[in-house]
Parts: structure tokens; sequence; C-alpha cells
């Protein structure tokens, strides 16, 4: 049910302005890790900090995304759709670093390594099937080929739901435990998918009652 029965709009200052505290925090975030863990300022392993922040954060950024179009029917309003682009731009970005990271100061740049890792570890296959779906959204997030494909944008950018059960499976896997930390997460991707679930049940149920039907007129 709405909260409100007419929808609110930023004014364009208070809309650039919360855009600008988020991609402060985002880059500032990121680029302060990465800093503190030069420094060696990240506990007494730093690379393993590096890699768990960067995953966690890419993790939070994604599910922030799937809150906006909820969030958006719930106010209503259009204004959380204005952010969910950046957002989800900062999910890949965070992604990447996590990947970085891991190939760059655990593996050393080992590219021989980096590919038996890949082949050895189920997860890793797991954590680049969604890093790979996550590029081609921010590839095709721009407008101008949002319009060139049509249709079949919006069948690309469906792909973030199976990106959800990827990266927690990924994080799942890599923590060796769905308890604990990841179990939180699933909980609240399972929120954030039930009313998207819901909808493909009712999709699915209407598809099959009018398949049903014309069968029945064929005889």
């Amino acid at each position: 049910m709405p909260l409100r029965k007419k929808p609110f709009r930023f004014s364009i200052w208070q809309r650039r302005s919360l855009k600008g505290l988020i991609h402060l925090f985002a880059l500032g975030y990121v680029a302060w890790l990465f800093f503190a863990g030069i420094n060696d300022q990240l506990g007494p392993d730093p690379v393993n900090t590096l890699i768990n922040e960067t995953g966690t954060w890419a993790i939070h950024f994604l599910l922030l995304t799937l809150t906006l179009s909820p969030l958006a029917k719930w106010l209503p309003s259009p204004e959380p759709m204005q952010f969910r682009r950046m957002i989800g731009v900062y999910t890949f970005v965070y992604a990447f670093a996590h990947l970085l990271t891991y190939i760059v100061f655990e593996l050393q740049l080992d590219m021989a390594l980096v590919a038996s890792e890949i082949v050895s570890r189920p997860y890793i296959i797991v954590g680049m099937a969604a890093l790979l779906l996550l590029f081609a959204l921010t590839a095709t997030s721009f407008k101008r080929i949002q319009r060139n494909m049509g249709r079949k944008w919006q069948k690309l950018h469906n792909s973030i739901y199976l990106i959800l059960p990827l990266a927690l499976l990924h994080f799942s896997w890599s923590q060796k435990t769905f308890w604990q930390e990841p179990v939180w997460y699933w909980m609240i991707g399972l929120i954030l998918m039930s009313p998207r679930m819901k909808q493909w049940y009712v999709t699915y149920q209407k598809k099959s009652q009018k398949k049903s039907r014309d069968e029945n007129a064929a005889t």
C-alpha cells in the first residue's frame, strides 16, 4: 500500500546533492580501502580485508538497487528510480574491485594460477558469472543503448534477479557456510524477491490457463 496519495519530488538541488553524497561515499570508501591496504592499515591480513570489504559492499549495493523499485511503488514516487543506474554501476565497481584485489594481491597476477583457481573452485565460477552479467548491465545502462535495444534491454536487465542468488551463493560458498552472516543476506534477498516471484507465478498461471484453453479449443 502506498505511503502517500501524492508522489513527492526532489528539487534539482536535492537530487544532485543526494547523488553527490552517494558518489562521495562510494568512491571515497573504495579509495580509502586501497589506500589503507597499501599502507598496511587494515589489520594483520589486509588483502583478505580488502577482498571481504569490496565483495560485501558489492552485495550491499546490489540489494540497495533491488530495493529502489518497490520503494518507488510504496512511497509512491519516481524519485528512487533516478538513483538505480548510479547504484547499479557502483555494484559493478565494487564487484570488479573485489576480483581485481584477488587477482593482483592474492594471486600476484599469476594468470596460470588464476585459471587454475577458476577451474578448481566452483564458487569463483559462480562469482565470475555474476560479474559478467553485472558488466553486461553496466555496459548497456546508457539511455542511447537502451533505446537501440528496445524490448531486449528490459529482458537483459531482468537478469539482475539472477545476479542476486549467484552473488549470494558465491558469498556463502566462500564463507563455507550458509549460516551466520550469509543467512541474513539471503533473508533480505528473499524479501526483496518475493513480490517478483509472486508476479512470475501469476504470469505462469495465466500462460498455463491460456495454453489449456487453446488446447481445448483445438480439440
